[in-house]
């Protein structure tokens, strides 16, 4: 068995063992609050989708500040919410093999449990699991809103919302449609028209269900870059942000509405005149969407990470750091680097208030 070493609450966070995830709890908190009050004001739900913090302990913080539920992207995610207690989940993903339903009738024998679907064999599979299971399973119909990735198109959902609700086991919540297309458009028109044009199409698909005669209570969209877009026309109930409780490089380039609550704390480990080597690579940052920067500190030119190393070219006051000095990152996409860390380190005016495990992480099937 192996020892995590885990610091004590009131650690200072330069006392901190290092690679480490740091998070401000201020800033994570305002974070949830205001996306919570925006939904409040709009008058419609939050449904937080935790692919990003992937922990319980963020979650709780999420419905104690009024959301209504979580969203997981897989059912590895959803088992470990639902054994934390989490009321409601939203699997917004299909979930399509026999052994993966078998997983999925298990949470929703625990927890409130709501299923995308996109086809019609997917949603008679669920209900003969449903059924043989004595569960009743919550099932959304993912439309394709412009991503070209999972969903059937508008002029389709009709059929299957009506085959939905005569499957036994089987409840018709409603539509989902995910405008991930243009989350990330860094100019506010473009990104607004886009995500407009697709809530025109998940819109109209609600309203050939209806006049199929089958009511529609969800209608459910929106990550954090249209947070704001979507969840302000009239006809969408709910959205399913994630990335804006932590934000992250790339999202502060699409807009500065929420604030960077979370860095990697490195520690630099060789120094030559003008380089410095830090004690994080591939397997602590991940470079999907560019290389990490520094923060807090003026002249550090981060490099491509290899496995356990990362270069940095040192300038101006960073030529003072010394072997053993701190530095902290900013990740340019935090939910893959989350993905490879066990724990938060959760500090409050710079001491050490909680360290939160990272339940979700690797929880991929």
């Amino acid at each position: 068995m192996t020892q995590d070493w885990l610091p004590l609450p009131g650690t200072p966070v330069e006392e901190l063992d290092t690679p480490a995830i740091v998070i401000d709890l201020d800033v994570a908190e305002a974070n949830i609050a205001k996306m919570q009050e925006f939904a409040s004001e709009a008058g419609i739900s939050v449904r937080p989708h935790t692919k990003t913090n992937k922990s319980p302990y963020w979650a709780w913080k999420q419905l104690n500040a009024g959301a209504i539920g979580i969203c997981c992207a897989k059912v590895g995610e959803a088992e470990q919410m639902a054994a934390a207690g989490i009321p409601e989940i939203l699997i917004p993903n299909q979930v399509v093999t026999s052994r993966k339903i078998k997983r999925l009738m298990s949470v929703a024998g625990t927890t409130e449990t709501i299923i995308a679907v996109d086809s019609e064999q997917n949603v008679s599979d669920l209900s003969d699991a449903a059924t043989s299971h004595g569960v009743e399973l919550g099932v959304l119909i993912e439309i394709n809103v412009g991503m070209d990735r999972c969903g059937v198109e508008p002029d389709e959902a009709d059929a299957i919302a009506t085959k939905i609700a005569k499957a036994p086991g089987l409840r018709f919540d409603g539509l989902m449609g995910y405008e991930g297309h243009t989350v990330a458009a860094r100019d506010f028109e473009e990104r607004k028209t886009e995500a407009l044009r697709a809530m025109d199409k998940l819109l109209s698909a609600a309203s050939a269900v209806r006049k199929a005669g089958v009511p529609v209570n969800i209608v459910s969209a929106a990550g954090t870059g249209t947070y704001n877009i979507s969840g302000a026309v009239e006809g969408v109930t709910e959205i399913q942000p994630g990335s804006y409780i932590f934000m992250d490089g790339d999202y502060l380039e699409v807009f500065e509405e929420f604030q960077p609550a979370m860095t990697v704390l490195t520690t630099v480990i060789s120094r030559t005149a003008d380089r410095g080597v830090l004690d994080c690579g591939l397997k602590s940052v991940s470079i999907d969407r560019g290389v990490p920067y520094a923060v807090g500190i003026d002249g550090v030119e981060v490099g491509a990470p290899s496995e356990e190393h990362t270069k940095v070219k040192l300038s101006g006051v960073a030529k003072d750091l010394r072997v053993g000095d701190n530095v902290s990152l900013r990740m340019m996409h935090g939910d893959t680097t989350i993905n490879l860390h066990d724990y938060y380190f959760c500090v409050r005016d710079g001491k050490l208030e909680t360290v939160a495990p990272i339940m979700g992480r690797g929880k991929f099937r």
